[in-house]
């Protein structure tokens, strides 16, 4: 079925003004409202609200762990272009937290976040309790091999799982006609692509499973929930890993050898105030293969670490 595109300039948001559009009979059963944003925290309220939203129109999904930013936003944003109505999803995964990550320590702000999120004229808000998820007993785990594997998988062992196992259960739950996530974490994205064509999920064809691309700061760093770790001295030393990236690429498309290119860089990231670099690597876009030959289909990886703060950022070979 063909997707309906909104309007570029839609003037209206999810579901329309007025109670009767709010569904609140949904809500003495675990369901709050502000607006038009209905927050839901209970499964089978889900199911009533999410039902009702498809029988207005198409509905689209951006699965988030909350601590707003504005590439969030932007996943928003580019989502009511793909359909009538959105949902997005605040769940901190314990399942794709190791233990010496930091899932106590992330940030939790759900009244900023669902305050953001009426704003952006989103319809509904899913932010279930950990037992809803996975309640007592359960024991399924979903295992993507091969593109899991090295990058960030080699550094946070079971985190593809994790992040795997959630989202099969969040498609399973919404049931949305496209999901958006962002291509900072372009290994997260090639997972899921895999999954949901391997599972055959209601998401059957990759191109509904919508990557956005990376939202940066005035300085170029990718916008990261994480990057509120960093105290001002770090943030400022921060800046320098696109920077550091972009001449790489400009390096490598003018003929450096790839082995020298990544050395270099390893070591311009140390100098320049990172603690250390779990990875920089050139891989094909499409399977995360490791090349060592310039060509549109590559991309820039990176991991480095500044004091306790693991950041991320990739790019295209162009």
């Amino acid at each position: 079925m063909l997707r309906r595109r909104r309007p570029k300039h839609a003037d209206t948001y999810g579901l329309a003004s007025g109670g009767a559009e709010r569904h609140s009979a949904f809500r003495p059963l675990g369901v709050s409202g502000v607006g038009t944003l209905q927050t839901v925290t209970r499964l089978d309220d889900l199911r009533r609200a999410t039902d009702a939203l498809r029988g207005k129109g198409t509905l689209a999904l951006v699965p988030t762990m909350g601590a707003l930013h504005e590439g969030h936003l932007t996943l928003v944003r580019e989502a009511r272009e793909h359909a009538e109505h959105v949902a997005v999803s605040i769940f901190v995964n314990p399942r794709q937290f190791g233990e010496n990550e930091d899932l106590d320590a992330y940030p939790r702000q759900m009244a900023r976040d669902t305050a953001l999120l009426e704003e952006e004229g989103v319809a509904l808000l899913w932010a279930p309790p950990p037992e809803e998820v996975y309640p007592a007993g359960y024991a399924t785990n979903i295992s993507v091999a091969g593109i899991s594997e090295g990058l960030c998988g080699s550094d946070r062992p079971g985190h593809f799982d994790g992040v795997a196992t959630v989202v099969c259960k969040l498609f399973n739950q919404v049931r949305p006609d496209s999901a958006l996530f962002g291509e900072k974490d372009w290994q997260q994205l090639a997972v899921i692509r895999r999954m949901a064509r391997d599972l055959d999920l209601t998401l059957p064809h990759v191109d509904r499973i919508i990557g956005v691309p990376i939202v940066r700061e005035e300085d170029g760093l990718a916008m990261s929930s994480r990057n509120a770790y960093l105290s001002p001295a770090q943030r400022a030393r921060a800046a320098a890993l696109p920077r550091l990236m972009r001449e790489t690429i400009a390096r490598l498309i003018g003929g450096d050898p790839v082995e020298n290119a990544l050395r270099r860089l390893r070591k311009e990231l140390v100098e320049a105030g990172f603690d250390s670099v779990d990875y920089a690597d050139l891989r094909r876009a499409a399977d995360l293969q490791t090349t060592r030959e310039i060509g549109p289909d590559n991309r820039l990886f990176v991991a480095a670490r500044i004091g306790g703060t693991r950041l991320i950022d990739n790019m295209p070979v162009v």
